[in-house]
């Protein structure tokens, strides 16, 4: 683009020639130039407004600062009450948490701790009312609060579950199992009794159940075999170590099936029926002992076959009888 400059100064026209750049550059100019004139006009219109009592501007100022107000105070509302709808949830869940644990502690005998308190209640249920809204500061008290009572729930809840484990793992030791399938139980009774060989009278430290040559025996709760081998008076013979100074034996077998060391689980196969030692006939011989004491075993099969985790310690107790 060309310019033609006439002038009567000139003595001929003079061109000047425009190239697109310097429109651009020409523009770009212009608009730097408006929006640093707007900018320092409203710097200056801004720090001077209240000198100046400019109303409008004083209007403008206080609305936009009004509203950065309201929406900051909703944001905080909202949080807020959405915090004290948790603490209730989690304060309905302590009270659930602690019924649950005084029933369970009841069952495992432990003592039942003290029922969860909270002072002050963020809510029973019912709507938050605004003016007894809890603040932040209350807010973060009660959440700290609860954390520390979850974590004595928690530490209160593992402890009756070591209790409960416990009371499983002494019953799964409790001879409750018939040590011989299909046997004739208990033909000669735990006692005193007349003495099959001489006819004198003579205690009787077991039990005993007839069965065919062969009929399996059975232990008659989990352990480690102490004993497998030959014994002048019990013949073919298995002991088993049950913990807590709790033993079991099975004598006059035909066949041992275990040997000393092995682990065996309740119902495991140890020995077969049969007649060897002192013995009349074929039959098993079971013994109960603790601290090598005979017991009863029928105390020890009638207290678990009523799931009573005692049992084990009702029988010690009746061994300082004897």
């Amino acid at each position: 683009m060309q310019i033609i400059l006439v002038s009567s100064r000139l003595t001929t026209a003079k061109a000047i020639t425009v190239q697109p750049w310097h429109l651009a550059s020409a523009l770009v100019a212009f608009t730097v130039l408006v929006f640093s004139l707007a900018s320092a006009f409203s710097f200056i219109t801004l720090k001077h407004a209240s000198e100046w009592k400019l109303p409008l501007i004083d209007d403008m100022i206080a609305t936009a600062r009004n509203e950065e107000i309201q929406r900051s105070e909703q944001f905080v509302r909202e949080n807020l009450n959405t915090m004290a709808v948790k603490l209730g949830q989690m304060q309905a869940q302590l009270i659930q948490l602690d019924t649950l644990g005084s029933r369970l502690a009841k069952f495992a005998g432990v003592k039942a701790p003290e029922p969860v308190r909270t002072s002050p209640p963020p809510g029973q249920g019912g709507p938050l009312v605004n003016e007894n809204a809890l603040s932040a500061i209350e807010l973060e008290a009660q959440m700290k609060h609860f954390a520390d009572l979850l974590s004595q729930q928690d530490d209160y809840l593992g402890v009756i579950e070591s209790e409960l484990l416990l009371d499983q793992a002494s019953l799964s030791l409790v001879p409750s199992t018939l040590p011989v399938i299909g046997g004739a139980w208990n033909a000669s009774g735990f006692g005193w009794r007349i003495d099959p060989f001489n006819g004198s009278r003579a205690m009787h430290e077991g039990v005993d159940f007839v069965a065919d040559v062969g009929t399996p025996i059975i232990a008659a709760a989990a352990g480690v075999v102490t004993s497998a081998s030959y014994h002048p008076q019990y013949g073919n013979m298995v002991e088993i170590d049950h913990g807590r100074d709790l033993s079991t034996r099975y004598a006059h077998a035909s066949k041992l099936t275990v040997s000393a060391g092995m682990i065996v689980k309740r119902g495991q196969k140890i020995a077969e029926v049969g007649s060897t030692g002192r013995s009349t006939g074929p039959h098993l011989h079971f013994e109960v002992r603790v601290k090598d004491v005979a017991q009863n075993p029928n105390r020890f099969l009638e207290l678990a076959r009523k799931a009573q985790p005692a049992g084990l310690q009702q029988a010690k107790a009746g061994s300082h009888k004897h």
